[in-house]
């Protein structure tokens, strides 16, 4: 298999070093200041045993990539951007090549399906950093991450084993899954933390609250919704204690949306986060104001180009009990 990674950030720059690494042939498209830093020194990978520059083909967007009829592309842009990523693929990209969905969220693959046919999704857990230009930092001093994977809407074919055994090789977890949106509706849960600690200083109990009751009414709407999710349990006995977090920093433990935010990003996939909680509670009639204040918030930040972590937790938490 020929690996495309369609947006070398933090994960599809620690996934795409690590094949490379694993002797798979790769692409990596970048763009900006990210990809001249890429063409002058390699993709730098941080790890827990230094940095090193990895060498993999580059490209700036799909018509510069030397598609083939055993290419796979792993999409790991952020979900706001995917709609952009379609057009450029479409444009150029052979229509059946299987594209992988690394991506957060739920609602990646069912746009790609739209367009392309052969639809996966990957359930990415990995810690990843990629604040420096030219540089992914692998959070985890252990396995770099676990991806499992599945065809979209379910079930498994000869692709989804092949990229499964390919990411094997180049060091993490994986396994096919063929309920696999299953494991990506659990990963939206945890992930209602991101625009929280975007958004809010960690000062203690309101933080908590605020993540605390952002997570309740993920579990009541996707309940009320009728949507499969595996346990909790049963994804912690998953994550077992394979990715052991390491401390590179002040930023070490900030989520891809602060991230965002710290960098100056105009724009956050909180839409498809939070944003995804207040879609499935309007539309199934659950009441879900706390992902409602955490979406707008997130959202106001990056717009206004404010400080990650910048807003207080106390105050929302106030505003949220006077409703």
């Amino acid at each position: 298999m020929r690996f495309v990674i369609y947006g070398a950030g933090a994960i599809g720059g620690v996934i795409g070093a690590h094949l490379a690494l694993s002797g798979a042939d790769t692409t990596l498209v970048a763009r900006g200041d990210h990809l001249r830093a890429m063409c002058e020194n390699g993709l730098v990978l941080d790890t827990a045993e230094g940095r090193q520059s990895v060498s993999a083909t580059l490209a700036s967007n799909a018509s510069e990539v030397d598609w083939s009829d055993d290419s796979v592309t792993l999409l790991a842009v952020k979900s706001q951007q995917t709609a952009a990523a379609i057009a450029d693929l479409r444009a150029h990209m052979p229509l059946d090549t299987p594209v992988v969905s690394a991506q957060n969220g739920v609602a990646n693959e069912r746009e790609l399906l739209r367009v392309f046919p052969r639809v996966y999704s990957l359930c990415v857990m990995l810690p990843a950093l990629h604040l420096e230009l030219g540089v992914v930092v692998q959070a985890s001093s252990n396995r770099p991450g676990i991806l499992d994977i599945g065809r979209y809407p379910s079930g498994i074919d000869e692709a989804a084993q092949s990229i499964s055994s390919a990411l094997r090789a180049a060091t993490f977890l994986s396994e096919p899954r063929p309920d696999i949106m299953a494991w990506k509706y659990r990963k939206l849960i945890m992930n209602l933390v991101n625009g929280i600690d975007a958004s809010y200083r960690n000062d203690g109990d309101a933080f908590d609250e605020l993540v605390r009751r952002a997570r309740a009414e993920g579990e009541e709407v996707i309940a009320a919704a009728g949507i499969d999710v595996v346990s909790e349990a049963t994804d912690k006995q998953r994550r077992g204690d394979a990715i052991v977090r390491r401390d590179t920093g002040e930023a070490s433990f900030g989520s891809s949306t602060w991230q965002s935010v710290a960098r100056g990003a105009r724009s956050v996939e909180t839409d498809y986060l939070s944003g995804e909680i207040v879609l499935l509670g309007r539309l199934h009639g659950v009441a879900t104001p706390v992902n409602e204040l955490v979406q707008n918030e997130t959202d106001r930040l990056a717009r206004e180009v404010l400080s990650a972590a910048s807003s207080d937790a106390g105050v929302a938490l106030e505003s949220l009990d006077l409703l």
